[in-house]
């Protein structure tokens, strides 16, 4: 049974960072494709990025260059680097992750889900 747990969420000015993480575990991590997610109040959840089972990334074209997924093995653990946060990226933020290689962004395609953590980013 997959479970994600997500922490690292908060409030912050904007132009700050926070790092998000994502600890996972009842399946072979090293497997699975991760993501994040994010979603607003009355917005559509959107992707923000990807990382695949060998490491490749994928960004949403509104955070590239401001943040960096990554992920450690070793820790069955996934991160959300966010600098230079803006307004606009306050949202919740979930992880999500789906067997074997992927690389699309699209919420539909991922069936394991963490509860989220909040993120709030004021002017």
């Amino acid at each position: 049974q997959v479970q994600l747990v997500e922490s690292g969420g908060g409030s912050v000015q904007a132009g700050g960072s926070l790092r998000l993480s994502c600890a996972a575990s009842g399946y072979t991590y090293t497997s699975y494709s991760m993501a994040w997610f994010r979603q607003a109040p009355g917005k559509e959840r959107e992707g923000v990025a990807l990382i695949d089972n060998y490491g490749g990334t994928v960004y949403a074209a509104s955070v590239k260059g401001r943040f960096t997924i990554s992920r450690d093995n070793a820790k069955n653990a996934l991160y959300l680097q966010m600098n230079s946060l803006k307004p606009e990226d306050t949202a919740m933020y979930s992880c999500a992750a789906r067997k074997g290689w992927w690389s699309l962004l699209r919420p539909e395609s991922f069936d394991s889900w963490g509860q989220g953590t909040q993120v709030t980013v004021s002017s």
